[in-house]
C-alpha cells in the first residue's frame, strides 16, 4: 500500500514540473542525456570544422556517414530545408549549418576552451571574417574549380584578391606577426580557415592550383601551417590520395 502511494505521489509531482525539466529527467532516465550525433560526409570541409570543434571541447559523439547521392531519411528529416550535411543532433534536437553549429557547441558546452571570444567587439570581428570566407571567398573558389581557360584565370585572380583582403583585415589578430597556438585552443576563425585550407596541398595536386602561396600571402600560409601541426587538426584530415581523386572527379564532372 505504501509503495503504491509513493509512486502515485512521485508521478504527480513530476507532472507538476515545467515541461523542459520533465523532458530532461526522462532523457536522463533513458540514457540519452547529452547524446550527440553528427551526420556528415567524409570529404566535406564543413563537416570537418564541426569535428574539430567537438574534439577541442572533448565532446564524445556518434558519427554517421551520409551518401549524398542517396540521402538517408534521418538527414532529410533533420535538415528538411537544405538537405545537406553537417547536421548535429543533440538530445534529439537537430542543428544545421556549420557556422551555426560551431556557435551552438560553444554556447552549450561551457567547459573547455572558448571557441568564440567573450568580448562582443572581438566576437563580431571573428564572425565577420568567418562569414567573408564562407560567402565571398568560397564563391570565387567554386568558380575557379568549375572553369577553364580565360574564365579560370579571371576566377583565380578574384580568389587571390579575396585572400589579400582577408590577410590585410586579420593582421591585427596576431600582434607578434606570426600565428602561434597554445595547446590546441583553436578559435572560431581558426577552425573555419583550417577547414578550408588545411588540405590545400590536395587542391594543388588535384587542380594544379597553388592557392596558399607563402610569398603572396605569408600570414595565411604561416597560419595554416601552424594549425596543421596540431594533433586535433591532423586527426580530422581526410586521406590525401582519396581526396585528390574525389576533387579531380568533381572538377571533371563540372567541366563536362
Amino acid at each position: 500500500m505504501f509503495l503504491s502511494v509513493f509512486f502515485f505521489l512521485t508521478g504527480k509531482l513530476r507532472e507538476m514540473l515545467p515541461l523542459h525539466i520533465n523532458q530532461k529527467l526522462r532523457k536522463k532516465e533513458m540514457g540519452e542525456e547529452n547524446k550527440v550525433t553528427l551526420y556528415g560526409m567524409w570529404a566535406s570541409p564543413f563537416v570537418r570544422r564541426v569535428k574539430i570543434a567537438l574534439k577541442i571541447k572533448g565532446i564524445p559523439y556518434e558519427y554517421v556517414e551520409e551518401d549524398l547521392r542517396n540521402k538517408s531519411q534521418f538527414l532529410l528529416q533533420y535538415n528538411p530545408v537544405h538537405k545537406k550535411v553537417p547536421v548535429l543532433v543533440h538530445n534529439g534536437n537537430p542543428i544545421a549549418e556549420s557556422l551555426i553549429i560551431l556557435e551552438y557547441i560553444n554556447e552549450t558546452w561551457k567547459n573547455g576552451p572558448k571557441i568564440l571570444p567573450e568580448d562582443p567587439f572581438e566576437r563580431a570581428k571573428v564572425r565577420f571574417w568567418a562569414d567573408f570566407l564562407q560567402q565571398q571567398f568560397l564563391d570565387s573558389l567554386r568558380s575557379a574549380t568549375k572553369s577553364s581557360g580565360e574564365a579560370h584565370e579571371k576566377a583565380m585572380k578574384d580568389v587571390f584578391e579575396k585572400l589579400t583582403v582577408f590577410e590585410e583585415g586579420t593582421e591585427g589578430f596576431f600582434p607578434n606577426g606570426t600565428p602561434h597556438f597554445e595547446g590546441e585552443n583553436l578559435g572560431f576563425l581558426d577552425i573555419v580557415l583550417c577547414s578550408l585550407f588545411g588540405s590545400h596541398k590536395v587542391g594543388e595536386e588535384a587542380l594544379a592550383m597553388k592557392i596558399i602561396d607563402p610569398e603572396r600571402h605569408p600570414l595565411i600560409h604561416s597560419w595554416v601551417t601552424a594549425m596543421n601541426e596540431l594533433p586535433v587538426v591532423k586527426e580530422t584530415l581526410p586521406p590525401h590520395d582519396k581526396m585528390v581523386s574525389f576533387i579531380q572527379s568533381l572538377r571533371g564532372n563540372s567541366l563536362d
